[in-house]
């Protein structure tokens, strides 16, 4: 610490950061000249991760002296913690604490904090951590804003949008076309250069066909998209891309996905990723973008693209900013920086809107896409303000100051001034030549393949050249008499009014007026008028030989411009008048029509029918000149008649005239079918149908004619009135059959005929049978019934009813009126017995005579009327499922002035939701039990039971609560318990999951993989018996633990399945020998392929030697690629071969070379030295020491570790310090020093702290590993 800090008492002063939510504190009351305490340029943002995923906080810090960066936490330390990882990054200068493995336990308030001798700031950060599930994102609706019905439905979140297939050589890019589909055609050029494409209307074929393909695929989604604007940093810092669209369902899922992944949006300020929504309009906006926000973002409603667009973040910075401007009005203004990177294009901006390239503004590029431009043309007092330039993340803004010009519509002075204006008119006019003259190239290339087209522009040319020469007048004339407002060239039509006119500066001038170089007066017919200083030229009806160039001139100055006569075309009103009216032709006959007109050639002159365009033909003959247009049409049929048209058009406009033709003929036949009104023995009455078409004038008389069936003669029955298509022949023979043909008559002729079927005369046809009787009133001397008419008359008039009764019980019906049949549908019985129960029926009679009777009414008591029941007692549910619900109750007994007998009962429903009350049977029942089917699953209903007597309905009794259609509440359970919890399938073979289950009411049910949902390739079914998952065609991918959760309002229950997906391991690769220690070898090798992909893949090695020809397996589940092979026997040639195992089998051995040690023999000759004791003792100690090891549970572990020391040492393996010598749990083998423990399927609780302790008579060692099983 410097001397002068330590000079200085210590205090505590609060200091405002620069940064919300950090928190200064000053140690020494006077910070020192060029020193300051720390402040966070950018602090540590909170974060929700997945359970196991990596979270991690970054945070850029200053101060001088640069401050030292901790970190800390509420709940632990995190220092010396293998659970946190802390470094510093130069490159961005960010400290990062990082955590590899999110645990739930790691969920708190982080805290940041800088020092240095001071002060000290410190800030803080929540980290949050999601248990099992997807982080859901504001566009999909939470759990608890479900209904319990949508509970019951799967729902998958896609985390992964499926990737944009390889750039092929020679092909461009996928990524470019994706671009183009949500670009608007004026990005087209800007996103095409990006990717190095320069030409792109060969793009345009294929585009508009993809943009089609789109189009109909989001129409499933969107009733309407328009306004796609691509990503733009905006100058608040935003990075903002937006669209307009009109959902079909309000309730649509919208997904925002970052390079093919899914990433969380909110819609508050604080928001990384912010939606906006206004009406419409949806605009994505990334608070401060980094360059690890660029990449591709796509907006995806359902799983249909809506938008696609490129964000990128060049490095690139602003070499020479832009720099404040002022500008006079209708003058530019231009605003220039230089980059350091070149760049196609960058951003021009004011503070609320951007700007495009166009008439009033114009964009820049210098070749080498370093010097950027913007040209603010005209301006105006609404162009001053604030503009940016924006490249990247990087932005500069400068502001335009817009003052008036002095010297507006005055003269200028000065012959500098002069020569300045005068030589900037003549270079404007260079230049709009040459910009003609080019386009006019341009043209004639595309109009005529390459040929110039001259003399298309001469015109306009020949007006630019004396606007210029006015220019020039105004601005070299001297002093004197001026110009406030020069003529302008007009155009009007011919017999039309023009109108020249300008205004001096002062009024005593005196000016004249010249057409071609003559000079006119107001002999000439034409109106010289002078209002002070304004003086005009009126010409009241213009004609072509008053096209001209029009000059004014006053004290030597001089104003011209062009009247130019436009003559479109005219129809004379007389003519038009006349062919207005409609032409009335027959049939056969010939229409004629003829227009007079006037205009300017040349003339196009069509004619059409019905918006049909006619064309000469052999019935269609057209006739064309420059004053008028005949048509004639020949053979007119019916179906010509319709509208008329002509249009005549000319370079000046167009006119139309619309006529009618009406073509007279006979009407069409009459329309069937011919309905049969009454068919008796004397007389036949039938209807049918006008004609469709009545041939243009209305029909006034049907003919009618008759055949008999059998007979060839037709005979006439004359003609009936037009008005009613009804025909009632009275003339007909009893029994005998009839054919009828009828003809339409009008004005212009007869129709063909319309031929009936055959209709029958005379046959008895009796009625149908009546509705049952239904009693009206029920006393002791009358019972009144009443009954509704039969459908079927008989073909004749119902003359009257018959009614009958019967006593209940017996089989004897009595006509009830003996005095002749009933001419109405009610009747009142008197002649009834009191006390007795009848039984009624009714028939009805025609002329043929009675028909068949109804049913019998229900019985009927001939007594007073009875009183209506009580209500029903002991009402209860008595069994329901998803669909039906059964109820009992008691018999209600009558009760002597209180209410009457129960005669039977009805149920009625009514849905929670609903008013109204739904009756189940529409007859009374006489049971005390019923079941009401029919009812939707889970759907809460109000029931209640009335009975009924012939005295009315009684008091409804209903439940306090309503019932709900479920089974009893059953907490979920599988009912399979014989469920494999591992399942091994080969890669490409279906995955078929079949899982049944017990649960009431109907579960939700879900399906995760290692904790995060299924995928959109897996198919789920769920029922209310069990649930299925599909996967047609596995994959590697789809290995992992599946959890399916079944969850009720009763409780939840889960199940864990492991799926392998493998297949026939790769063998491992080429077997390396190497002799290390004498009588060993070691074997290594390369690690199969499938080692990656499979970490359940383990290898096996087997030897053979020369004197045991039998492969035996030396050692197995070796997870590493090396092994020595012990007790090599000199002079034995030895083989070894490496197999990979995984859940499918072995593969192919990978084989050694073959391996010997050559036996030595020589002399044997004993040299004794001499004898001298040595000790060779020597302390235990590790050669290899225990590794860290994670196994996944159900597995097995194998630990392992070598020893050395002499005498040799005694080694006890301990697990938290219990010995596991003894533990049969553990298969513990130590072979020339190498220890090993096998344990042969791990679990959860033999997870903790593994130590090998080795010890003999000259010391002791030890070595210890954790063990983590993944669970």
């Amino acid at each position: 610490m410097s001397s002068k800090a330590k000079e200085q008492p210590k205090v505590a002063i609060q200091r405002r950061s620069r940064v919300v939510g950090v928190v200064i504190t000053q140690l020494v009351e006077q910070v020192p000249a060029g020193k300051s305490t720390p402040d966070f340029i950018r602090k540590p943002m909170a974060m929700t991760v997945n359970e196991g995923k990596r979270a991690f906080f970054k945070a850029i810090v200053d101060g001088e002296p640069k401050p030292s960066v901790t970190w800390g936490r509420n709940k632990g330390a995190v220092n010396g913690s293998e659970e946190f990882q802390m470094r510093y990054d130069e490159k961005s200068k960010e400290y990062i604490l990082e955590i590899p493995y999110a645990k739930m336990d790691l969920a708190d308030i982080y805290k940041c904090f800088a020092t240095n001798e001071y002060g000290t700031a410190v800030c803080s950060a929540t980290l949050k951590i999601i248990k099992g599930e997807v982080q859901v994102h504001n566009g999909m609706l939470s759990e608890s804003q479900q209904d319990f019905r949508s509970m019951l439905k799967k729902t998958a979140v896609v985390t992964r949008k499926k990737q944009l297939p390889p750039q092929k050589e020679g092909e461009l890019d996928p990524k470019l076309w994706e671009l183009l589909l949500s670009a608007r055609k004026k990005d087209y050029q800007k996103i095409c250069l990006d990717f190095g494409v320069t030409d792109f209307r060969w793009l345009l074929k294929r585009l508009n066909q993809m943009k089609k393909e789109r189009a109909d695929e989001q129409a499933k989604v969107v009733e309407n998209l328009e306004n796609v604007k691509q990503i733009e940093v905006k100058p608040n810092g935003r990075a903002e891309f937006s669209l307009d669209m009109t959902l079909l369902d309000r309730n649509s899922k919208i997904y925002l996905y970052k390079d093919g992944n899914m990433i969380p949006y909110g819609n508050d300020e604080k928001s990384k990723i912010r939606l906006q929504k206004r009406g419409t309009k949806y605009c994505f906006s990334i608070k401060d973008p980094q360059p690890e926000d660029a990449g591709l973002y796509q907006v995806d409603v359902g799983d249909i693209n809506v938008l696609s667009t490129d964000f990128q973040v060049p490095a690139v910075e602003f070499v020479d900013k832009i720099k404040d401007a002022k500008a006079l009005e209708n003058n530019n203004a231009t605003f220039q920086c230089v980059l350091s990177t070149p760049l196609n294009g960058i951003t021009w901006s004011m503070l609320d809107s951007s700007l495009e390239d166009g008439d009033k503004y114009e964009m820049t590029v210098s070749e080498d896409k370093l010097v950027h431009t913007l040209t603010i043309k005209n301006c105006g007092k609404a162009d001053h303000g604030e503009y940016y330039a924006i490249a990247g993340t990087t932005s500069c803004s400068a502001s335009l100051a817009v003052e008036a010009d002095p010297n507006a519509h005055k003269g200028l002075k000065g012959k500098k001034a002069e020569d300045d204006l005068a030589k900037t008119a003549l270079e404007q006019k260079s230049q709009t030549e040459d910009k003609e003259e080019k386009d006019a190239l341009q043209n004639g290339q595309n109009d005529s393949g390459g040929k110039i087209v001259a003399g298309s522009s001469k015109e306009t040319n020949i007006t630019k050249y004396f606007q210029y020469c006015n220019l020039l007048t105004l601005t070299v004339a001297g002093l004197g008499v001026q110009f406030v407002s020069g003529l302008s060239d007009i155009t009007t039509n011919i017999g039309g009014r023009a109108e020249l006119c300008c205004k001096l500066s002062t009024e005593n001038s005196q000016g004249k007026w010249y057409k071609n170089g003559k000079l006119l007066t107001s002999e000439d017919g034409h109106k010289i008028i002078k209002d002070g200083a304004n003086h005009k030229l009126i010409i009241d009806c213009c004609q072509k030989d008053d096209v001209a160039m029009y000059r004014f001139e006053a004290d030597g100055r001089k104003s011209e411009a062009k009247l130019n006569i436009q003559d479109p075309p005219k129809i004379d009103t007389n003519a038009l008048g006349e062919f207005t009216k409609p032409v009335i032709v027959k049939a056969g006959e010939i229409a004629k029509w003829k227009l007079l007109f006037s205009g300017g050639e040349p003339m196009n002159i069509q004619w059409y029918k019905d918006d049909d365009e006619l064309l000469p033909a052999l019935n269609v003959k057209i006739e064309k000149s420059s004053t008028h247009s005949k048509l004639r049409l020949a053979k007119c049929q019916r179906k010509d008649s319709g509208e008329v048209k002509i249009k005549i058009k000319n370079e000046y406009g167009t006119t139309e005239a619309i006529s009618k033709l009406i073509v007279l003929d006979k009407p069409t036949p009459p329309q069937g079918p011919v309905d049969i009104i009454e068919s008796a023995v004397t007389s036949v009455e039938f209807k049918w149908k006008p004609p469709k078409d009545n041939g243009g004038r209305p029909v006034t008389n049907y003919m009618i004619e008759r055949q008999q069936v059998g007979r060839n003669k037709w005979s006439n029955l004359g003609e009936i009135s037009g008005n009613a298509p009804v025909y009632r022949d009275s003339g007909v023979d009893p029994g005998r059959r009839y054919c009828y043909r009828i003809r339409a008559k009008n004005s212009e002729g007869i129709s063909d005929y319309l031929q009936t079927e055959d209709i029958s005369a005379g046959v008895l046809r009796y009625p149908g049978a009546p509705s049952a009787p239904k009693v009206v009133s029920a006393v002791k001397d009358c019972i009144s019934l009443k009954w509704c008419a039969p459908c079927d008359t008989g073909g004749t008039t119902i003359m009257g009813y018959n009614l009958e009764k019967r006593k209940k019980g017996t089989n004897y019906w009595s006509l009830v009126n003996q005095g002749g049949p009933i001419k109405g549908l009610t009747h009142g019985v008197k002649d009834v017995i009191e006390g007795a129960a009848y039984e009624f029926r009714v028939s009805a009679i025609n002329l043929s005579g009675p028909g068949d009777p109804s049913i019998p009414c229900d019985t009927v008591f001939a007594r007073e009327p009875m009183k209506a029941p009580g209500k029903v007692t002991d009402l209860k549910v008595t069994s329901s499922d998803y669909t039906t619900l059964s109820l009992a109750w008691t018999k209600i007994k009558e009760v002597k002035g209180s209410h009457g007998d129960a005669q039977g009962y009805y149920v009625e429903i009514r849905p929670t939701e609903s008013p109204e009350w739904t009756r189940c049977n529409t007859l009374p029942i006489t049971p005390t039990t019923y079941t009401v089917h029919g009812l939707k699953a889970m759907a809460a209903y109000w029931v209640r039971v009335i009975a009924t007597n012939y005295g009315g309905d009684g008091e409804p009794r209903g439940f306090d609560k309503p019932i709900i259609a479920m089974p009893p509440p059953v907490r979920p359970k599988f009912k399979d318990r014989n469920i494999k919890s591992f399942v091994v399938v080969r890669s490409g073979n279906t995955i078929c999951l079949n899982i049944p289950f017990e649960a009431s009411p109907l579960p939700e049910v879900s399906w995760l993989k290692d904790g995060i949902s299924v995928g959109k390739h897996v198919t789920i079914t769920s029922s209310d018996k069990g649930t299925q998952m599909l996967i047609p065609m596995s994959e590697r991918s789809d290995s992992g633990v599946y959890t399916i959760v079944v969850k009720n309002l009763v409780g939840q229950e889960s199940l864990n399945v492991e799926i392998r997906v493998t297949d026939d391991p790769k063998p491992p690769g080429p077997v390396a020998l190497d002799q290390i220690v004498p009588g060993t070898v070691t074997l290594s090798w390369a690690p199969s392929p499938d080692e990656k992909k499979d970490d359940r893949l383990h290898y096996i090695v087997s030897r053979r030697d020369t004197f045991k020809r039998t492969w035996k397996t030396v050692a197995e589940s070796l997870f590493n690629n090396k092994f020595t092979v012990v007790d090599i026997v000199p002079g034995r040639e030895y083989h070894f071969r490496v197999f990979a195992k995984n859940d499918m089998g072995h593969s192919v051995p990978s084989v050694s070379p073959a391996f010997e040690i050559q036996k030595e023999r020589e002399k044997f000759t004993v040299n004794m030295p001499p004898t001298k004791p040595l000790d060779f003792s020597s302390p235990p100690s590790f050669i290899k020491p225990l590794r860290q090891r994670t196994p996944p549970e159900g597995y097995e572990c194998h630990m392992s570790c070598a020893v050395k020391g002499n005498p040799a040492p005694r080694v006890t393996w301990y697990r938290d310090n219990v010995s596991l010598n003894t533990n049969a749990n553990y298969y513990i083998s130590n072979v020339c020093g190498v220890c090993s423990l096998l344990i042969l399927r791990v679990g959860a609780k033999d997870s903790g702290e593994y130590k090998v302790v080795i010890e003999n008579g000259r010391g002791i060692a030890e070595s210890s590993m954790m063990l983590n099983v993944r669970v």
